[in-house]
C-alpha cells in the first residue's frame, strides 16, 4: 500500500532513470533526476522544520513546477500553484485563504511577488541547485536524513495539493485532496486506459486545473513521458497537431474547447495523425457531438472517453468510453460511476430519482476533497450528511449539476444547478438548449444564458446569423418556450484561464 505518492518516483526511477518523465519547451528532465531534484527540494523543506505545511508554487509554466510539487510531496507537505499570470487582487485573496509557510520560487519571480500581501520565507531554485549541493556533503546528509524522518511520518490521507476555484462570493476556494484520492483514481485511469511507459502524453490543462493531475501522475506511476504543449499552439491548430505529430505523443487529455478549435479549422485535413494518436479524453464542460464526430471521422481508430467530475473529486467520477455512433443533435453521455465511486442522483426531496426523473448528482467514496481551506462555512453547505445513511457519520458532495439516467442506464449531463431557470413558468435547464445548438453545422461554439431583469433567454455565438434562423432550426430539438429570446453576436468566445467558456465575461453583454 502507497502512503505517499512519491513511493510511484522512487519505483519509476529506478525502472527507468534515463527516460524522459517532462518537457516544457525550454527543458526537459529524466525520472532520475527528476527524483534527484525534487528530494533535494523535498529534503530543504523538512531540514526547516515544516510538515504538513501549505507551500505556495509561484514558477512559469513548465518542468520546475513539477519538479517542485514532487519536492513538496516528498517532504509531507502540501502545494498550491500561484500562476504568475493571475490577477494580483486574486493572488492576495488566494494568500489570505492559503496563509503558505514557504513559496518555492526563483530570485527573479520572488520580486514580482513581493507585490503580494505576504511576508514569510521563500526557497529559491538557484539556491539549491546540484553544484551547491554536491559541494556541501554534510548539509546534504542533513537534509537526506530529515527527508526520510518526515517521510515516515506521512500517511494517505495527508494532504497532496489546494487547488483554488472561482468562489460565488468572489473569496476563492482553496479545493483540498489527499494523496489516497490521487492514487485512487490513477490507478484506474493506468488500468482502463492501459497506459505504460511507451506512451507520452500532450499536456493542455494548467497546473492549477485539476484536469492536469491526470497527465502528471499517469506519468510518474507507469513511466510514461508528458509532454507540456506551449499555450500558444491551441490558436493554431494545424502547428498544433503537427506538434503532437513532432514529438509522437499517442494520449490528450484536454478540455472539449481545445478540441472544438481543431475541429472547427479543419486542421485535419492538414496533418494526419492516424498513425500517432491512440486516446483523446475530454473532460472540464460539454463535448458537443457535432465536433466529436469531426474528430472520429478523421481519427475513426482513436479511443475517445468523457470523463466528468468537478475539482472536489479528484478531476473526475463518471466516464463514457465511447461506443456508439450519435448524431449531431444527441448529448454526449457522462457515463457511469468511476470504481470504488458511488452516485447518488438526488431529486429536491433527497430521494433517488426514478425513470427518466432528473436530479443533482451527488458523490461519495475515496475521490472526495477534504473540504475547502479554511473555510468551514462552504465545507458544510457542498460536503454534506448522505440522506439515504442516518446510521453512522458519511459524507457526499452536492456538485450542483443537474443529471439524468438514459434508457441504456447511462448518466446524462443536463446543467448546472445554478444554470436551471424559471421561464415563462417552466424549469429550464439552460445546457439543453446549448446542446441543440451545437448541433447546427453553421454554429462552432455557443453559451446560453439568463437575463434576469427582463426575463429572456440570452444565446451567444461567433456566427452572424439570424435569432429567426436558429429557432427554426432547433425548434424539433426544443420546446417552443426554450427558445431564445435574444442572440448576441461575440467575434470570439472568451475563454478563461482553465479553457473554458467564460460566462462571467458573456453576462457583460447583458
Amino acid at each position: 500500500m502507497k502512503a505517499n505518492v512519491t513511493y510511484w518516483l522512487d519505483e519509476t526511477a529506478a525502472r527507468f532513470p534515463d527516460k524522459t518523465a517532462y518537457a516544457d519547451e525550454k527543458k526537459e528532465i529524466t525520472f532520475g533526476e527528476l527524483r534527484t531534484q525534487a528530494r533535494r527540494i523535498g529534503g530543504e523543506l523538512a531540514l526547516r522544520g515544516l510538515f504538513k505545511k501549505p507551500v505556495a508554487i509561484f514558477l512559469e509554466k513548465g518542468v520546475d513546477v513539477l519538479v517542485s510539487f514532487m519536492g513538496t510531496a516528498y517532504s509531507g507537505n502540501f502545494y498550491s500553484p500561484i500562476d504568475v499570470d493571475m490577477p494580483g487582487s486574486r493572488v492576495n485573496k488566494i494568500l489570505e485563504v492559503l496563509q503558505p509557510v514557504i513559496v518555492i520560487t526563483t530570485a527573479p519571480l520572488k520580486e514580482v511577488f513581493s507585490q503580494y500581501a505576504y511576508q514569510g520565507e521563500f526557497l529559491l531554485l538557484e539556491e539549491i541547485s546540484g553544484e551547491r549541493d554536491a559541494a556541501i556533503a554534510e548539509e546534504k546528509n542533513a537534509r537526506e536524513a530529515a527527508l526520510e524522518a518526515a517521510r515516515r511520518k506521512c500517511i494517505d490521507t495527508d494532504l497532496l495539493y489546494v487547488l483554488f476555484t472561482s468562489g460565488s462570493t468572489g473569496v476563492p476556494k482553496g479545493v483540498t485532496i489527499n494523496h489516497r484520492a490521487v492514487i485512487d483514481y490513477i490507478d484506474w485511469v493506468t488500468e482502463t486506459f492501459e497506459i505504460t511507459e511507451k506512451d507520452s502524453f500532450g499536456n493542455q490543462a494548467p497546473f492549477y486545473f485539476d484536469n492536469s493531475i491526470l497527465d502528471i501522475y499517469s506519468a510518474l506511476k507507469t513511466g510514461a513521458t508528458v509532454y507540456i504543449v506551449p499555450k500558444n499552439l491551441f490558436a493554431q491548430p494545424v502547428l498544433l497537431l503537427e506538434y503532437l505529430l513532432e514529438k509522437k505523443i499517442n494520449t490528450i487529455f484536454w478540455v472539449p474547447s481545445a478540441l472544438i478549435v481543431v475541429a472547427k479549422l479543419k486542421a485535419f485535413r492538414n496533418v494526419d495523425l492516424s498513425d500517432t494518436l491512440k486516446r483523446v479524453m475530454f473532460c472540464g464542460e460539454v463535448m458537443p457531438n457535432k465536433q466529436l464526430n469531426v474528430w472520429r471521422k478523421f481519427l475513426p481508430n482513436v479511443q475517445y472517453a468523457n470523463l466528468y467530475g468537478p475539482t472536489e473529486i479528484t478531476d473526475a467520477c463518471t466516464y463514457y468510453l465511447v461506443d456508439r455512433e450519435f448524431t449531431d443533435e444527441e448529448p454526449l453521455p457522462i457515463g457511469i460511476p468511476m470504481p470504488n465511486t458511488d452516485i447518488l442522483v438526488l431529486n429536491e426531496k433527497n430521494e433517488l430519482v426514478q425513470g427518466d426523473e432528473a436530479g443533482e448528482l451527488c458523490v461519495r467514496g475515496t475521490s472526495l476533497s477534504m473540504g475547502y481551506y479554511n473555510n468551514p462555512e462552504k465545507t458544510r453547505e457542498a460536503f454534506v450528511q448522505n440522506p439515504l445513511n442516518r446510521a453512522v457519520p458519511e459524507l457526499i458532495y452536492r456538485t450542483g449539476d443537474i443529471v439524468k439516467y438514459n434508457e441504456r442506464g447511462e448518466l446524462l449531463y443536463l446543467s448546472r444547478k445554478d444554470f436551471q431557470i424559471k421561464h415563462m413558468g417552466h424549469r429550464i435547464e439552460l445546457g439543453e438548449i446549448e446542446t441543440a445548438v451545437s448541433s447546427l453545422k453553421e454554429v462552432s461554439q455557443n453559451c446560453c444564458l439568463y437575463d434576469e431583469k427582463h426575463q429572456k433567454i440570452v444565446l451567444f455565438i461567433e456566427e452572424n446569423l439570424e435569432k429567426a434562423d436558429i429557432n427554426e432550426k432547433i425548434s424539433h430539438l426544443v420546446p417552443e418556450y426554450m427558445l431564445p429570446n435574444k442572440v448576441i453576436v461575440v467575434e470570439k468566445m472568451p475563454i478563461n484561464a482553465n479553457g473554458k467558456i467564460d460566462r462571467v465575461k458573456l453576462k457583460e453583454f447583458i
